[in-house]
């Protein structure tokens, strides 16, 4: 974690970017948080700034999640956290999709369900409000700190922590509730509904609002557009096949291929049917190439001599052949030693929730934009295509030096 919390200094000063510009006669705001990834973990932590005294606390970003909930009795303790009545607006807000706990107690406090995502349990927290740090910056200066007032999280016990990166204390949720990271930060800086995720094997961003401007024209252009479906907070798109090589395979069969996107999962999983079409199909493809089967290193399936620099193309064809998400070399390929590479796709097993799970190796350096409101994602496939990473795609030389 040395290098995870080197990275994550940054935020002793800075906690998120505003930056406001002109967009065809309104201003557009973003905030922006590095991401940094644990290398013990293989998850992806954030830091926020709250509370008063203002300091930090790390976070595990989950895409899924509903809301921000944190162990509020360890690390960073706020004495400006206000309790949140079980009959306020906010409680309702709060409890919107868990049709199971409305009920309204006067003089009593409101009660939700924060989720581990990454070890699949649930507890139960209060919900409370709190200031979280906004500092603003220009192309030639950091400016004043300012705040958000009453931002919504909840306080979870400390055992609800298990599971996560050393020194994380909590989640940062990303989903479509309406008191997520991005739906709050959307209601109180008024940026577009929408966030910008492009993580990495070492350091990656998160972007709500509008990220034109953080990541260049020229990428934000380029990227293509695939229709995105919510269930409950879960992010999903359509895969209509899957395409190894150029070859498309016979997994149609198996009804229609949802792939959910996740933070919390390091490697792109699959329902043991379909998976077991993908894996002898890769395999064909890889002898083709010449490359050599070696002994599997656990929880990998299949595993290659890493002599030759070529692997298989994976695409995931999405509403037409014209729109594919490209997967090859890096974000398919995990090194585990000096001989040896394995294809970081696993058996999901029989009853994975969805179909295809892709993972955070798959994600890494693809920006990928979630628009709450047009319900689109877009995708720019490997930034390394375009000889650029998610770190160095940043125009600003300012924050380049902090990610």
């Amino acid at each position: 974690m040395a290098s995870l919390s080197q990275f994550l200094l940054f935020f002793s000063f800075l906690f998120c970017l505003k930056n406001t510009f002109p967009v065809l006669g309104f201003q557009s705001n973003f905030a922006l948080f590095p991401v940094a990834k644990d290398a013990a973990t293989l998850q992806y932590v954030a830091r926020i700034s709250h509370g008063a005294p203002l300091g930090s606390t790390d976070l595990v970003v989950d895409l899924g999640g509903s809301f921000l909930w944190m162990d509020c009795n360890s690390g960073h303790v706020s004495s400006s956290y206000r309790l949140i009545s079980s009959c306020s607006v906010n409680c309702s807000r709060a409890k919107f999709h868990d049709l199971g706990s409305t009920s309204c107690l006067l003089n009593t406090n409101c009660y939700v369900s924060p989720y581990n995502g990454v070890t699949g349990s649930t507890s139960v927290g209060e919900l409370v409000e709190d200031v979280i740090a906004v500092d603003s910056v220009d192309p030639s200066d950091v400016g004043q700190s300012t705040t958000v007032d009453h931002f919504l999280f909840a306080c979870a016990p400390t055992f609800h922590l298990q599971g996560l990166a050393s020194g994380a204390k909590g989640m940062m949720g990303l989903g479509k509730a309406s008191i997520s990271l991005p739906s709050q930060l959307s209601s109180s800086i008024g940026h577009p509904q929408k966030f910008s995720v492009c993580l990495s094997s070492s350091t990656g961003v998160l972007l709500t609002g509008s990220g034109d401007t953080v990541f260049g024209t020229k990428i934000a252009r380029s990227l293509a557009y695939t229709p995105l479906i919510t269930k409950q907070n879960d992010y999903l798109i359509n895969v209509q096949s899957i395409k190894i090589n150029g070859r498309r395979l016979a997994v149609h069969e198996q009804g229609k291929l949802e792939a959910k996107l996740s933070t919390v999962v390091p490697y792109t999983t699959m329902v043991s049917s379909v998976y077991a079409i993908f894996s002898k199909a890769y395999v064909e493809a890889a002898t083709k190439m010449n490359m050599t089967r070696v002994e599997t290193v656990a929880p990998f399936g299949l595993c290659f001599s890493s002599k030759g620099p070529l692997v298989p193309e994976i695409d995931l064809v999405l509403q037409s052949e014209m729109v594919k998400w490209r997967i090859q070399g890096r974000n398919s390929m995990v090194k585990v030693s000096e001989e040896s590479m394995c294809l970081g796709f696993l058996d999901g097993g029989l009853e994975q929730s969805s179909p295809i799970v892709i993972g955070g190796l798959q994600m890494e350096d693809n920006l990928l934009e979630f628009d709450i409101g047009s319900s689109m994602l877009g995708f720019s496939s490997s930034l390394l295509l375009k000889e650029t990473t998610c770190s160095s795609s940043l125009q600003d030389s300012k924050l380049k030096q902090f990610i």
